[in-house]
């Protein structure tokens, strides 16, 4: 069945603010209302940092005046993005958020961590920063052809470790390979620490003209801006969606579709919110039909919009989720993996991770994102028995779907192959099969696929004697709308 909306996204908040802040304004006396507007504070030097810049109107014009207001409070951009109305900043002036808040052209601004941006750190001191009215800068290139898939492997041929992979049979991914392997037409778009581009099992499927890094905000297509350093999460994520069917230890759920490594993670392990923007843009610009997003935005677990900063960050963040699903993209998120019940959240206890973590309460105005933004495909885990993972985020409302995610073998860097756990592997299950959906369906794009997806899925009821999972077996806050078939996707 189709599924609502059932999220307030930070555009509607945004909007309501901006009204209340309007009749604010109407009250006001004549003499108030003719006052001269504050000075904005005086710079004063501090450590430099990054920030979210939203404009009050997505246009061309606008985006220039914040350009502008920008450089005027000692800060420089990074990457402007015009068409969602974000402008991405840094400055080492203390004051520079409390500046540009007085600007009418700005909507909000917030800082993207906590911790000052390091010398090593790809946006430190960028020696290529934009300049006011430039637009050639902070935009990912043009979608080149895609490459085709290199081998033309029948489907009778198994690979190696191909009988290893209890979560293909779980969700009838083998079965669904007798039909069809999905279709080099269709894009995945990887936000992660990156995909090893010469793995034997996933070369073929690497789009690189669609591949960048987006550490610095703004996309460097280099091939060795987006080869792993520190991590080999993205390419074990990589290897779940589409590892090919050539004879060679494992296979993905959807091993003819293509994938492009985009570059979120730095090497510390951290994804701030400016790099995630970018993938979002990234994505949109190359042509991606779906995009996988195994993570949560740093240095906060949870976005609270009682914060000026972490409110402006998610506004920030969600424009971009908006505007790719707007042009028909399927974002695919991870649920987070501490057994928190995401729709009665209470505490955080381990943010920000940047810096020292405080124990703060929390409630619903309160995400994880970008999994608990509007549109976005929440994923659960599951175990081999069919079970809820004890680590997996759960709550009804909040979870869309579950997909194995414990003992999931898979790619890693150096060629090899190994064993992670997480819901950070159930999301690759549910974008592989997003991705024979579009194999099977290329007409339909969107919520259309979602629906799908949706409509689909084997419902799964709460376990027996269970308090912490509510919903009926259709939709319930342990498995959402249940576990993703890869078999019925392709029927």
């Amino acid at each position: 069945m189709p599924r609502t909306t059932r999220r307030t996204s930070a555009r509607t908040l945004a909007t309501g603010l901006a009204l209340s802040t309007a009749l604010g304004v109407a009250a006001l006396t004549p003499s108030a209302a003719l006052a001269a507007p504050p000075a904005a504070p005086a710079y004063v030097q501090g450590e430099l940092q990054n920030y979210a810049v939203n404009v009050s109107a997505a246009n061309r014009g606008q985006t220039l005046k914040v350009e502008r207001a920008v450089a005027a409070a000692g800060g420089r951009v990074v990457a402007s993005y015009a068409e969602i109305g974000v402008v991405i900043a840094q400055s080492d002036n203390a004051a520079f958020a409390a500046t540009l808040r007085l600007d009418r052209a700005v909507d909000s601004v917030g800082a993207t961590r906590t911790a000052a941006v390091a010398a090593t750190d790809p946006t430190y001191g960028a020696s290529d920063p934009l300049a006011p009215g430039e637009s050639g800068k902070g935009k990912p290139g043009a979608r080149t052809d895609r490459t085709p898939s290199v081998e033309d492997v029948t489907v009778a041929v198994a690979d190696p470790r191909e009988t290893e992979q209890w979560d293909m049979a779980a969700i009838g991914a083998d079965q669904a390979h007798q039909v069809t392997d999905g279709s080099p037409d269709v894009l995945v778009a990887v936000l992660d620490s990156g995909i090893q581009g010469d793995h034997p099992d996933l070369a073929a499927n690497i789009d690189t003209a669609a591949s960048a890094s987006c550490l610095s905000g703004s996309p460097d297509s280099a091939y060795a801006s987006w080869q792993p350093t520190t991590s080999d999460h993205g390419t074990h994520v990589a290897g779940t969606i589409a590892a090919a069917r050539n004879g060679v230890g494992i296979v993905g759920v959807a091993p003819d579709v293509q994938l492009s490594s985009v570059k979120v993670v730095n090497d510390d392990g951290f994804i701030y919110a400016e790099a995630a923007i970018c993938g979002f843009m990234q994505a949109v610009a190359t042509g991606a039909d779906v995009t996988n997003n195994s993570y949560y935005i740093d240095p906060w677990q949870f976005w609270c919009d009682d914060d000026a900063d972490q409110r402006a960050v998610k506004i920030a963040v969600d424009r971009a989720v908006q505007y790719s699903q707007d042009r028909g993209l399927v974002n695919v998120a991870a649920a987070g993996n501490s057994n928190v019940d995401l729709a009665h959240k209470t505490t955080d206890s381990s943010s920000p991770n940047d810096t020292t973590p405080v124990t703060r309460p929390i409630d619903a105005g309160c995400e994880d994102i970008p999994a608990e933004l509007d549109g976005v495909v929440t994923v659960s885990s599951t175990d081999r028995t069919g079970a809820r993972s004890s680590f997996s985020n759960y709550g009804e409302g909040v979870i869309d779907i579950a997909a194995p995610g414990r003992s999931i073998l898979s790619t890693v860097t150096g060629g090899g192959y190994g064993l992670k756990s997480g819901t950070s592997m159930a999301s690759p299950h549910v974008a592989g099969v997003v991705a024979l959906l579009k194999s099977a369906h290329p007409e339909l794009s969107g919520t259309a696929l979602t629906d799908l997806l949706y409509a689909q899925a084997d419902d799964v009821p709460c376990p027996t004697g269970t308090t912490t999972c509510t919903g009926p077996a259709q939709d319930n806050g342990y498995f959402g709308e249940g576990l993703v078939d890869a078999l019925e996707a392709v029927s």
